[in-house]
């Protein structure tokens, strides 16, 4: 088996479409009826809850500054973003995409971006801000409380609790940007596709993989790259369907190509992503996906499915090769060994290409 070491123990994933949400209370903010009316105020000379604010001229307490405008409060507990407005309670898990701390007049205060799968929106903390600055970074999941004002005609959280999510315990569904294509649809193709495989060490080869649950849930969830072509929650499913009908098109119009082959390599050139990433409030990398990449990855999470399936020495080596050289031949001896991995290397990149140029545009080359 051309010495590929054989696939290792998996990074527990989040299970796909759960709707398990984290345990435990935040603290509870009291509606809008009970509170003062919002403010125009500059979020950074936010005062201490019951001190006066001084400013140019003036002193100015928070009474005397309010905007005599009724703002009803409408409960939100578990409310998108994109729903909030002006008086709503905001309570839920959100990823914080920005965390910046600052100094305003009366004293340090947390600027965040909060995300969900509908939008962003800017937060403050001015309260326990030494403890709460410690308890979660830039990149976490994390519950808050707090309530929904505008300022300067923007909507902005202030928030009086926060705290950190485990990862294992979120939906990254629910704040990550995701394929707009159905992805049963695209497992669906996916499975045509290796159902026209005829040869018996491949088709076997995908059986096994297929039938891998765990697998199969990883293959839906992950991206094909972070900021590049296909960069959401279910990319690689669909990339890799979309290169492997660009292969049965191809083996139409070039009858000599293996289409056995070709085909099973679309399948399984990208496999290696199933590892390479984290998911939590952003896409990361774990630490084999930094170390080994993901065509090392491919290769051994393949390694032992092929030996399952009996796929023979010439066979699991062409495929090897297909996978190895699907970015280019350097790291098979400089060149491509079979005109099935010189396809799928041009064919790859054609869908890569033309996705990047829709969802990034073109740039300046």
């Amino acid at each position: 088996m051309l010495g590929v070491a054989p696939d290792g123990p998996s990074s527990p994933q989040p299970p796909e479409g759960s709707d398990h949400r984290p345990q435990g209370a935040v603290e509870e903010v009291a509606p809008a009826a009970d509170r003062p009316a919002v403010e125009d105020r500059d979020p950074a000379d936010a005062p201490a809850a019951g001190t006066e604010h001084e400013g140019p001229g003036e002193p100015a307490t928070r009474d005397e500054r309010r905007i005599d405008v009724p703002v009803p409060a409408r409960a939100t507990a578990t409310a998108t973003i994109a729903a909030l407005g002006p008086g709503d309670r905001i309570a839920g898990a959100y990823a914080c995409i920005r965390k910046d701390r600052s100094q305003g007049r009366s004293g340090a205060y947390l600027s965040l971006d909060l995300r969900d799968r509908t939008g962003t929106i800017p937060a403050r903390v001015f309260k326990d801000v030494d403890r709460l600055d410690a308890a979660f970074q830039r990149g976490d999941v994390v519950q808050v409380a707090g309530t929904v004002d505008r300022y300067r005609e923007e909507l902005v959280a202030e928030l009086t609790a926060v705290r950190r999510l485990d990862p294992a315990q979120v939906d990254p569904t629910q704040f990550l940007p995701t394929a707009y294509r159905d992805l049963d649809e695209l497992d669906g193709f996916l499975e045509g596709l290796a159902g026209e495989v005829g040869d018996t060490g491949f088709a076997g080869l995908l059986q096994q993989l297929l039938g891998d649950e765990a697998l199969r849930r990883r293959w839906r969830l992950a991206p094909c790259t972070i900021g590049g072509h296909h960069s959401y929650l279910g990319g690689l499913l669909e990339h890799t369907v979309a290169v492997g009908a660009l292969a049965q098109e191809a083996c139409v119009h070039h009858p000599g190509l293996n289409r056995d082959l070709l085909l099973t390599a679309c399948i399984v050139h990208d496999l290696g992503r199933t590892r390479e990433f984290t998911y939590a409030a952003e896409i990361g990398r774990t630490e084999q996906g930094e170390m080994l990449g993901h065509v090392e990855l491919g290769l051994r999470i393949m390694s032992e499915p092929a030996r399952r399936a009996g796929l023979d020495e010439t066979r699991w080596m062409h495929l090897a090769h297909c996978v190895l050289t699907h970015h280019g031949p350097e790291r098979a001896g400089g060149r491509f060994r079979s005109a099935e991995a010189a396809t799928l290397h041009r064919i790859n990149a054609l869908d890569a290409t033309i996705k990047e140029a829709l969802e990034h545009g073109l740039g300046n080359g």
